[in-house]
């Protein structure tokens, strides 16, 4: 599928969208002070920049006295200013500072009117926005930890990926998730071919948030040996080291892996953010303190990264085709278990209610 095909044409079938949480908004290198930038998050209009002192800030990009996009005016570091009658608004805040039509006779407090801004927060070189459920109103209380991704060291590598994809949410995770597809999308000479697939054998447990109301709750597949016909897990055998890997899902939409090799590590957090109720982006973040000294291997590994993530992306873009007319789909045991149990979370979740799905430690096997 080529490049010329637009993602809106071809996107599936909506889905339902978990509030309350924080969000991947854009990467924070592309936020400059003084200056605005747009993006869409669950369907939100979202406006955010970066202040004279550094700090980043997101707001609904919609000024509330008549509507029109905030993105329309202007930032001068301090404040944001609607186009249409002059409003200024404290972004990090969202708190009116000024109504340049008011007179000395007006008794209107200014201070009390605000435009929705949300928390943003910098980590791993992302702007985290955290996107409150309706109804919830400016406070949003305790807020659960901003997303980062483990390290192990103090000097690392590391590298982003993005792809957008034409597919809900739903259809991104559980495609992130998918043991079985790799030997069939992911074919190739660095990595493994439908020769190589066996057996597999891995162990789950549940990852439980009760402090959390279940916000986070996900599961993991226990440390084990990572897969042999994989050839960049074989390349770590050069250490000659026992060779781990731990892969958690944590809702709402990420993807946590973690492989060790002695004081040798890799990490990686992949999340899939919905921008609407139909369409997603995958985002990669992954650090790593292996091979360190090589040279070019941050190019090298973010060349083949990229490529991983596009043989994901034309398939999903192909697939989201025939989501299109709303087939009758299924979900079979033992691979696809974990798509089962996100979709459990996701209700519970939904819900406010509802056990965890797994009640305890589970082995599933299946072929790659």
């Amino acid at each position: 599928m080529g490049d010329f095909v637009r993602l809106a044409d071809v996107a599936g079938p909506p889905t339902d969208l978990l509030f309350g949480d924080w969000y991947p908004a854009l990467r924070a290198s592309e936020l400059r002070i003084g200056k605005m930038t747009t993006t869409t998050l669950l369907g939100i209009p979202v406006l955010l920049g970066r202040k004279s002192d550094g700090r980043v800030f997101a707001m609904r990009d919609l000024c509330p006295h008549r509507g029109i996009p905030l993105s329309a005016g202007w930032f001068d570091g301090e404040t944001v200013q609607c186009k249409y009658h002059g409003w200024r608004f404290e972004p990090c805040g969202g708190q009116c500072q000024e109504i340049p039509s008011l007179t000395s006779k007006e008794t209107l407090d200014v201070g009390k009117i605000y435009a929705a801004a949300f928390p943003c927060e910098e980590r791993d070189g992302y702007a985290w926005v955290y996107l409150p459920a309706a109804g919830s109103g400016r406070n949003t209380g305790d807020l659960p930890p901003v997303p980062e991704l483990p390290k192990f060291s103090t000097r690392y590598r590391s590298a982003h990926l993005v792809a957008d994809l034409p597919c809900n949410v739903d259809h991104g995770i559980i495609g992130l998730m998918d043991p079985a597809h790799g030997p069939f999308v992911h074919q190739a000479w660095w990595w493994r071919s439908k020769a190589s697939i066996h057996e597999k054998e891995k162990h789950f447990e549940p990852l439980n948030d009760s402090e959390n109301n279940g916000r986070n709750a996900g599961f993991r597949m226990s440390a084990h040996a990572p897969s042999g016909n994989s050839a960049p897990y074989k390349l770590l055998g050069v250490y000659g080291e026992p060779i781990t890997t731990t892969i958690d899902f944590v809702l709402p939409n990420r993807r946590y892996e973690t492989i060790r090799c002695g004081a040798k590590w890799f990490s990686s957090l992949t999340t899939v953010t919905p921008i609407t109720a139909s369409t997603c982006r995958i985002d990669v973040y992954a650090a790593w303190n292996v091979f360190y000294w090589v040279p070019f291997v941050t190019s090298v590994a973010t060349f083949f990264g990229a490529r991983f993530v596009r043989q994901d992306q034309e398939t999903m873009i192909e697939q989201a085709q025939g989501l299109r007319s709303n087939p009758s789909l299924m979900l079979i045991d033992d691979a696809d278990k974990p798509a089962k149990w996100y979709f459990a979370l996701k209700q519970a979740r939904l819900k406010g209610t509802g056990e965890h799905p797994l009640d305890g430690p589970v082995t599933l096997r299946w072929r790659s």
